[in-house]
């Protein structure tokens, strides 16, 4: 006795649609599956893509090629020479030396400076009375009122102010104190000061011996003339002179948070009247000055000139 799908008319039928089921599956489902790749979003774009990164990379690897050295290695499975590239990485540039600022045919002074920068706000009032009504108006802030004489020093060929640089020595009420001072590099913009500067104090009496005469500041043991003469080279053969300087009263007085001195500068052509303010954010403190001086009617401009470089012109600045 046969069984169902062995013999008779049914079981030929189920064997020919078993048949006929696994072509379909075989035939159909992998059609289907690559219409569905094929209709789906954004197939050409990835296709497109990677087409792309091959092409980058074959370009790599050609420019690589014309540009590596061309070596010789034995290869050992094929018992003979053969050519390849050798893709190496090229080393970094050494750095280079920090840019140098060239500021005569002796010596070069370094664009960073481990000298400190003074900042500075200065204000020109236009008069004595200006100066009156400044000084009346912060009395209740008045902290101390130093006298000072200013005395520069320099070479008989003006070394130091081919340089832009400038040596003083600033004695205070009457002498009972002296510093030393070099500055450098002095800009000047919108009232805002920036001036390298370097001082320290010296033995008031020593440095009196000096103004009498000035070659001794070679010989006396300071910081700042040693920077002096090797940095702005001051040949030992060449002394320095005395330039000549002015007497300046100074108002010092602690406002709204800073620092405010107001000059009263006696040059020997004239007076001039000035307000100062040393601060680390200049903008600001200007900006508090102004509205200070506005709001009381106070005339006043932007300093444009230096107390060294009115010195120097030998007139006040109009």
């Amino acid at each position: 006795m046969c069984g169902p799908r062995m013999c008779g008319p049914r079981g030929g039928a189920v064997k020919v649609w078993n048949l006929t089921f696994n072509l379909l599956v075989k035939t159909l489902i992998p059609q289907i599956y690559l219409l569905s790749r094929i209709n789906s979003p954004g197939l050409a774009e990835r296709n497109a893509e990677e087409k792309s990164k091959q092409n980058r990379s074959q370009d790599r690897r050609q420019r690589r090629a014309r540009t590596s050295p061309q070596t010789h290695q034995y290869c050992f499975h094929h018992r003979q020479y053969r050519h390849h590239r050798l893709f190496l990485c090229r080393p970094p540039p050494p750095l280079s030396p920090k840019p140098l600022l060239q500021i005569s045919t002796h010596r070069t002074l370094s664009l960073t400076s481990t000298h400190p920068m003074e900042v500075e706000v200065k204000l020109r009032l236009k008069d004595a009375s200006a100066h009156k009504q400044v000084t009346t108006l912060l009395s209740p802030f008045h902290v101390k009122t130093l006298h000072q004489h200013n005395l520069f020093f320099d070479t008989p060929t003006s070394s130091l102010s081919s340089q832009r640089a400038v040596l003083r020595l600033r004695f205070f009420d009457k002498d009972a104190r002296c510093i030393v001072s070099l500055k450098a590099k002095p800009t000047l913009v919108d009232g805002v000061s920036r001036v390298e500067e370097d001082e320290e104090e010296l033995d008031p009496v020593a440095a009196k011996d000096c103004v009498e005469n000035p070659a001794k500041l070679y010989d006396i043991d300071s910081r700042v003339v040693r920077r002096a003469r090797e940095e702005f080279v001051l040949e030992n053969g060449v002394g320095l002179v005395c330039l000549g300087g002015f007497e300046n009263v100074r108002e010092v007085y602690d406002w709204r948070g800073l620092k405010l001195e107001v000059d009263e500068t006696k040059y020997a052509f004239g007076t001039s009247y000035e307000v100062e303010c040393e601060t680390e954010n200049p903008e600001e403190a200007k900006r508090v000055l102004e509205e200070f001086l506005n709001e009381n009617g106070i005339v006043y401009v932007y300093s444009e000139m230096t107390k060294f470089g009115v010195f120097r012109a030998g007139k006040l600045p109009q």
